[in-house]
């Protein structure tokens, strides 16, 4: 889950260059209307590529009678984008290319684009008012795209805003004289139902604002909470991919290289083998190899697959690399990052509340620092990091099922982590308890895909995969380290045993030497 770390890096880089371009207005360039012959009208607009749309600047418009084209000038470095559709159905244009989806309604699109023939038996600049024109302006797309930006950028102020009102609260009352403290719990004794009655209705519509924000996800069938929408989402992961590659430039392996080869075909097989899967075929998925010893791979919601060598150089066989592959595609088609991020802006939002109560109650300063450390934490441990590890665990089952699909040898996956526990404990890492950490524990990630792996075995019999050939990977990796630990105990019992000797030789010595000369030497010193 490193899309919302790498999210709060994205904007400390990106955010106040990309807000700045995102309040600017589409502006009209140049105005032209083609001879009443050709039957069509061009619509020159410069275009800030950054306000949803996705386009470069000087993109073409061009409306005709029975087509309609959305084409790019060659002042554009992108390829056009054509839709061959008739007027009457205007549609999205494909996901590979820029999508069409500005503010003007498209009861008035069709009247415009449909009135367009009678312009042979108009004056060419008198065919077209300039209110019809403008009715073709760009959407206000804009105002939408900002919200999940002014959420990150607006967290640390809407804390400081707590802090302020809390203690603005606790300062009044302390201020207050004793016959109006009096006065005041008096007034909320005698309005003590209207009171409940508000708070039952705020807890109300909170109640009614989670459930009518709750989604289904087509693969899983589990109800998510949904806060962002799919275009403010698709925002930030342009942001935060754009910082990761700003991050690692120099680092990047060409795509000539055997090991990007090799990643690149494994996530073809898996995105081919598994493109029923809804979600799949609509992302566009794009391989990133970074040249770095670090054990990490990552999914952006948008197809960005960042994969770090040293993860390749843990794995043993093509199979372990698919599933981890298939695990980190999972992520990214079951949506994790929008869920989790909309899971922390509630528990944001009702943080402010318990904030502001603790800075009003506390009765100094430090006393509310110190309770607004504790719940910090007490979100963190209870909320945060439990949700994570949750996701952790069901992109670990689809994964396995994508990899099943894909023919994999899903034994092996049980094996990876089996490996990675080994080796923690080999180089002295202190294990950890699970609950402080956001993913769960390498030896309980191997227990419940031996769990899930009967099933995946399933799914492997139904796709007509060829049979399993050899012993099951998971019997060789017992094999491989009981024979590990028995060499290993040998070794450190051939040296006790050298350095046993080596004691007795050097204490043999120390006997031959004569008392005379120990006293002589000792007596000159």
């Amino acid at each position: 889950m490193n899309f919302i770390n790498g999210l709060q890096s994205a904007t400390r880089n990106c955010v106040f260059f990309r807000f700045h371009l995102l309040a600017s207005w589409r502006k009209c360039n140049t105005l032209a209307v083609i001879s009443p012959d050709c039957h069509q009208v061009q619509i020159n607009h410069t275009i800030n590529k950054y306000q949803g749309l996705g386009v470069n600047q000087c993109d073409r418009l061009t409306f005709l009678p029975e087509n309609f084209y959305f084409s790019k000038t060659v002042s554009s470095k992108r390829p056009g984008c054509l839709l061959n559709t008739s007027c009457k159905e205007i549609g999205m244009v494909t996901p590979k290319c820029t999508v069409w989806n500005d503010s003007f309604s498209r009861q008035l699109l069709l009247k415009e684009v449909t009135g367009v023939p009678a312009l042979s038996e108009l004056h060419p600049l008198n065919c077209l008012h300039e209110r019809d024109i403008r009715s073709f302006h760009t959407s206000p797309r804009f105002q939408a795209a900002p919200v999940p930006l002014l959420l990150i950028i607006l967290k640390p102020v809407q804390k400081l805003f707590a802090i302020i009102v809390g203690r603005g609260i606790r300062k009044w009352w302390q201020a207050l004289p004793p016959n109006k403290k009096e006065l005041f719990k008096e007034s909320l004794r005698k309005n003590k139902w209207k009171l409940l009655l508000c708070f039952s209705s705020f807890g109300l519509l909170f109640v009614v604002f989670y459930f009518t924000h709750l989604e289904v996800s087509p693969v899983t069938g589990r109800s998510k909470l949904l806060l962002l929408g799919k275009e403010h989402f698709r925002l930030l992961s342009e942001l935060e991919y754009e910082a990761w590659m700003e991050e690692f430039k120099n680092d990047m392996l060409t795509e000539k290289d055997a090991r990007y080869l090799m990643v690149k075909e494994v996530v073809n097989h898996l995105i081919e083998c598994n493109k029923d899967i809804p979600g799949i075929s609509e992302i566009n998925w794009i391989i990133h190899v970074v040249d770095s010893p670090d054990l990490n791979a990552f999914v952006l919601p948008n197809g960005q697959v960042f994969i770090f060598t040293g993860l390749l150089n843990s794995v043993t066989d093509i199979h372990q690399l698919s599933f981890l592959l298939g695990h980190e595609i999972a992520h990214a088609v079951l949506g994790h990052a929008a869920e989790k991020a909309s899971l922390v802006h509630l528990l944001d939002f009702l943080g402010l509340i318990f904030l502001t109560m603790i800075w009003a109650i506390c009765p100094r300063d430090s006393l509310a620092l110190l309770g607004q450390w504790i719940q910090s934490k007490l979100q963190e441990y209870m909320f945060d990091r439990p949700y994570s590890r949750t996701l952790e665990a069901e992109a670990d089952k689809i994964g396995l099922q994508l990899a099943a699909k894909a023919c994999v040898d899903v034994r092996a996956s049980s094996v990876f982590w089996q490996q990675m526990e080994f080796a923690d404990s080999l180089q002295g890492h202190p294990k950890l308890p699970e609950w402080l950490s956001t993913h769960p524990s390498h030896g309980n990630r191997a227990e419940n895909l031996d769990r899930l792996i009967p099933q995946a075995l399933k799914i492997r019999e139904i796709c007509n995969c060829p049979p399993l050939s050899g012993p099951d990977p998971r019997l060789l990796f017992k094999l491989s380290m009981k024979h590990f630990l028995e060499e290993s105990e040998k070794e450190d019992l051939k040296i006790t045993a050298e350095k046993q000797k080596m004691d007795t030789v050097t204490i043999q010595q120390q006997k031959q030497i004569p008392l005379t000369y120990i006293v002589e030497k000792r007596t000159g010193s």
